[in-house]
């Protein structure tokens, strides 16, 4: 018989809202991490960072800034957006070849560490072919090929594609397994014919003789160029390998602007302070831009479409005189300018950025036109990548001669 009725009754008022807890804690699993949510290293950028952005840009983009150069201010972009931790574009998941694709852009921007720091902490990477690729190489450009070599063993798909069987005769002849590592060299030939790295690996096989000149167009390259005592100033090399050549931390970007009158250079040094480019400057731009010689008009308007998203106050004298000014058009396509115009205009950063790297990487060597640069810039202003549109209109005043 139950002699403390008053204490029992508490006892079962107290159980239920644990038992409900309980309950409540089983049918809230936290979120598996999607492509983006781990974080490179603190960036200051918001975890809203990729909301509302399309899988499909941020799908084509990765790649493009693996395997093309893009100048400073673009780079910088890049490694800050990419080493962003925060939950990626909605339905992008836990994409294995998304977060293998953000780790190697990351690699070629100039931020190994941060891509490094991703795939150590990336779900599943002995499961995926991709993710395993990514962390080898990485591995590989760091110098730590005991680190690749263990990845590959540790593999437990796609083992038969030829990336592996060449890092596994690489890693077989490192150890001095020599007759296994002939046989997989074989398979690997036999396979896939690759010049270079038949040329490297022989080498490195037979002890002896010429091995020709290194190769740097990626890190296994790089593990045999080095394996061999090559000289790897003399070869040109890809922007993953370049990067980790450097082996400096990424820093902050800083302008070297000559002293001077020149109006242009003014313009360079309001936007280097974080201040706004006063508005009698730019009417002095716009007065340039009218004038007669065409060289001179050229820059000065060039620097004032630059200038124009970062001027203090607006007026329809300014906006009637950019609209009489004849830059003619960039070389993006006109649905990709629409996107990113509409990017912008809803505040969206990582859409806003990916779409100005973009125009960075497919405008090569030559540089972003000077109407691309200033939709970026604008673009980029008006999504909150301040620093980042302060950097891209710099980087173009400066270049204007």
């Amino acid at each position: 018989m139950l002699r403390f009725p008053a204490l029992a009754a508490v006892l079962l008022l107290t159980a239920a809202p644990a038992a409900a807890l309980a309950q409540a804690v089983e049918v809230a699993p936290l979120a598996a991490p999607d492509a983006f949510s781990i974080a490179g290293r603190q960036t200051g950028l918001p975890a809203t960072v990729w909301q509302g952005a399309s899988i499909d840009t941020v799908g084509k983009v990765l790649p493009l800034l693996a395997s093309k150069p893009l100048p400073p201010a673009a780079a910088a972009l890049a490694r800050r957006v990419l080493a962003t931790g925060a939950p990626g574009p909605r339905g992008i998941g836990a994409d294995a070849g998304l977060t293998a694709a953000r780790a190697q852009a990351l690699t070629a921007v100039g931020d190994p560490g941060a891509a490094a720091a991703i795939l150590a902490r990336a779900p599943g990477v002995d499961r995926s072919a991709e993710l395993s690729r990514a962390a080898a190489e990485s591995a590989l450009l760091a110098g730590d090929d005991a680190r690749a070599c263990a990845i590959g063993q540790a593999l437990t798909v796609g083992r038969e594609d030829v990336y592996w069987l060449r890092l596994r005769a690489f890693c077989q002849a490192t150890a001095g397994e020599t007759a296994q590592a002939q046989l997989t060299f074989d398979l690997a030939h036999s396979t896939s014919r690759d010049a270079v790295y038949g040329r490297l690996m022989s080498a490195k096989l037979a002890g002896a003789g010429s091995p020709g000149a290194a190769s740097l167009r990626n890190g296994l390259d790089l593990a045999l160029s080095r394996s061999l005592g090559l000289d790897l100033s003399a070869a040109k090399p890809a922007p993953a390998v370049a990067a980790a050549l450097a082996a400096a931390e990424p820093t902050e970007l800083t302008w070297t602007i000559p002293d001077g009158e020149d109006d242009v250079l003014a313009a360079a040094r309001a936007l280097a302070s974080g201040g706004a480019v006063p508005v009698e400057l730019l009417q002095r731009l716009l007065d340039n831009a009218a004038k007669a010689d065409v060289k001179t008009r050229a820059r000065a308007e060039g620097a004032a479409l630059l200038a124009s998203a970062f001027a203090a106050g607006d007026s329809a004298d300014v906006r009637g005189r950019l609209a009489a000014l004849t830059t003619p058009e960039g070389k993006t396509p006109i649905g990709r300018n629409l996107a990113l115009e509409a990017a912008a205009r809803n505040r969206l950063m990582g859409e806003s950025a990916m779409l100005a790297l973009w125009a960075a990487a497919d405008a090569g060597t030559g540089g972003v036109a000077i109407a691309d640069r200033a939709r970026i810039v604008r673009a980029l202003h008006e999504s909150g990548l301040e620093a980042d549109a302060r950097a891209f209109a710099i980087e173009g005043l400066l270049a204007l001669k």
